[in-house]
């Protein structure tokens, strides 16, 4: 099955053109399923039927998996025999007739003017380490990009004189505004504090551990946790926070979902439009 999944993750990236993160998740996805049927002496795709993917969810159903992850890697299923039927690899579908679990949607976590000022302060020492922290804690809630946009910029894709930044996502891209503070703690950042991490030596992205490599997600996400505990917020935060909490700022401010949905990079504006709802809850 190796060799199917692999010509899906092909036709996910040079024909759909989807994100690196979606192509990542469905590889995971898959791989995961088939190693479970293998386990079961089921080799070839030609060989899944509907029980045999039945008792795949099950298995995950016994491993405490949330829903919301079950609903995803279903999806993940669907979208693979439905290409391996279309492409004649196999003449019934076994995942036609496949329910996902009911997801109860729990509304982002957003936080308020205060609390977020409160993150932001919270890394304000002279150290090089802080010096890069506060850099990347005020340009991701500025710019409402997403933690692996944030850890995969390279320096050339900043342009600190006009104030913007470059995300880009295969044949993708976008270019980011942001204001005077964001300038200033990377400036801060760039002139007293990345040379001291690289300890002499060169990297091309923009922020990067005592190593030169680029910070990973889980170091960042231990990061956004620590600092949000230094600020006192109750609230679970994580990178994905600040994300919310920039779009939904920007609308509670007035403004456009059109141009909020530009910034963060999102292809359907009714993914945005949710962020409206949430006027009242952050006028505090």
């Amino acid at each position: 099955m190796t060799a199917e999944i692999k010509g899906f993750v092909e036709y996910l990236e040079k024909v759909k053109e989807a994100s690196n993160n979606t192509v990542i998740s469905y590889h995971r996805d898959l791989n995961q399923m088939a190693s479970f049927l293998e386990s079961k002496g089921i080799t070839e795709v030609g060989k899944v039927t509907k029980t045999s993917l039945n008792s795949y969810i099950l298995e995950l159903e016994k491993e405490g998996k949330a829903a919301a992850t079950i609903s995803r890697e279903m999806a993940s299923i669907k979208a693979f025999f439905h290409y391996a039927f279309r492409q004649g690899m196999i003449r019934r579908d076994p995942s036609e007739f496949m329910k996902a679990p009911k997801v109860e949607k729990k509304a982002p976590v957003i936080l308020t003017l205060d609390e977020v000022n409160a993150l932001l302060e919270q890394p304000g020492g002279d150290s090089p380490k802080e010096k890069r922290d506060k850099a990347m804690l005020e340009l991701l809630y500025a710019t409402g990009i997403r933690v692996s946009e944030l850890i995969g910029l390279k320096l050339e894709d900043l342009n600190l004189k006009v104030g913007y930044i470059v995300c880009r996502d295969r044949n993708k891209e976008r270019m980011v505004p942001f204001g005077k503070h964001v300038k200033e703690a990377l400036t801060d950042y760039l002139e007293r504090a990345r040379g001291e991490l690289l300890k002499g030596g060169e990297s091309p992205w923009l922020f990067t551990n005592c190593s030169g490599k680029p910070m990973s997600r889980q170091g960042f996400w231990k990061l956004i946790k620590y600092y949000g505990e230094k600020a006192g917020i109750k609230s679970d935060i994580t990178p994905h926070t600040l994300r919310h909490s920039f779009a939904a700022h920007l609308v509670l401010s007035g403004a456009d979902i059109r141009a909020v949905q530009a910034m963060l990079g999102h292809s359907d504006a009714a993914t945005t439009q949710i962020y409206a709802s949430y006027r009242e809850k952050l006028v505090r």
